[in-house]
């Protein structure tokens, strides 16, 4: 497979895929899972857990690996491009142009939220059909989704999915006797990693500064886009609330990776060299996930086929899908769905997806200007 073609194919995910990171997983699905078959169901299961253990953007880590299986590193670089380059064109244009608030653009943004709501509501349903078909997955899928309502902070997720790998474990151990072998790290990404760490650790200078704010935010942020907010508030105090809540909320409303907020962040925060600080400023945010995705790939890759873990990998896939149904009513729901009209809408919208088959690119134009007409 050429670079070429993951390239177009993750910038076609990266100009539609409206919805923040659990959209994005639904997006994947639908695409790498469904339609083109380049993952089986439990391979991309796999990945999606391997991500939630990680700091970082959860969905960009996704796309990442899928290019990384198909075409190595240059394919890992290609995804992340194509997926990333709308995203980074909107925010970057965002913070340069002076712009006026248009109703036609926030009809065809409401509309696109709704059409995230049919994309994750049909990704729950066929997740939940492969890895919650026992009793223990189906309650260990209600009770993630139940505790992320009921406590949605920041390392929830990460407690459950290793409570979850706990209870498998203590499961498996008592009908496997065979020793785990884990592959050892890659050491080149670690190596880089670290090398990046002191870099941040001694910033000077403007660059450096930028640098190493995002690089910190990216390495401590679990849970995606959704979180880390609050982490670069505490690490930019120079910025007002107005700048990091506008922000956050074009990084909601554009397509592809919320972690693009920072290239707003950084474009804002030096207008006379805007691009460059941008570029850095997204650069670094995402370099610790990718750095770490890239050391312990190989390692969870070979755990997760283990038939010790087996139980364990049930349970922490049941437990994604929790998160995922979560994720549907608190953000994707309750920001879309706001009167009797967008629910009408989001039905029909699921009837067409998942029982008359129509093609995502069609529902995405019907959507928009549905939304439009209405609004």
């Amino acid at each position: 497979m050429t670079y070429f073609t993951l390239f177009m194919t993750f910038l076609k995910l990266g100009c539609t895929s409206f919805g923040g990171p659990a959209a994005h997983l639904g997006y994947f699905q639908k695409v790498f899972v469904e339609q083109k078959r380049w993952l089986k169901p439990d391979e991309y299961a796999q990945l999606i857990a391997f991500s939630q253990f990680l700091p970082g953007p959860s969905s960009s880590q996704v796309g990442f690996a899928i290019g990384y299986e198909r075409a190595g590193i240059g394919g890992a670089l290609a995804a992340f491009f194509g997926f990333t380059l709308p995203s980074f064109i909107l925010l970057y244009l965002l913070a340069v142009i002076p712009s006026d608030t248009n109703p036609y653009l926030q009809a065809a943004t409401l509309g696109l939220k709704l059409f995230a709501v049919v994309i994750v509501l049909d990704a729950v349903i066929s997740m939940a059909k492969s890895f919650c078909t026992k009793q223990l997955t189906a309650i260990a899928c209600l009770s993630s989704a139940t505790l992320v309502l009921l406590a949605p902070y920041i390392y929830t997720q990460l407690i459950i999915i290793i409570g979850a790998a706990i209870v498998g474990l203590i499961i498996s151990k008592k009908e496997h006797s065979s020793t785990i072998k884990i592959k050892r790290p890659k050491v080149i990404p670690a190596f880089i990693f670290l090398l990046a760490v002191l870099i941040a650790i001694f910033a000077q200078g403007d660059i450096a500064n930028t640098f190493s704010a995002f690089f910190y935010a990216g390495s401590l942020v679990f849970g995606g886009g959704h979180v880390v907010l609050s982490l670069l508030q505490s690490m930019l105090p120079n910025f007002n609330q107005d700048q990091f809540l506008l922000g956050y909320a074009a990084a909601q409303s554009v397509p592809g990776p919320m972690f693009t907020l920072a290239t707003y962040l950084g474009a804002v925060a030096h207008p006379a060299n805007p691009l460059l600080f941008a570029t850095i400023a997204t650069f670094a945010i995402f370099l610790p996930g990718f750095l770490l995705l890239l050391t312990f790939k190989d390692s969870w890759k070979a755990l997760a086929n283990h038939s010790q873990f087996s139980q364990a990998l049930a349970l922490i896939n049941a437990s994604v899908v929790g998160f995922l149904l979560a994720a549907l009513y608190q953000p994707i729901f309750t920001s879309s769905v706001h009167q009797a009209s967008d629910l009408a809408v989001v039905l029909i919208g699921f009837i067409c997806l998942r029982f008359l088959k129509m093609k995502i690119l069609f529902l995405v134009l019907a959507f928009v200007t549905l939304s439009v007409l209405l609004h």
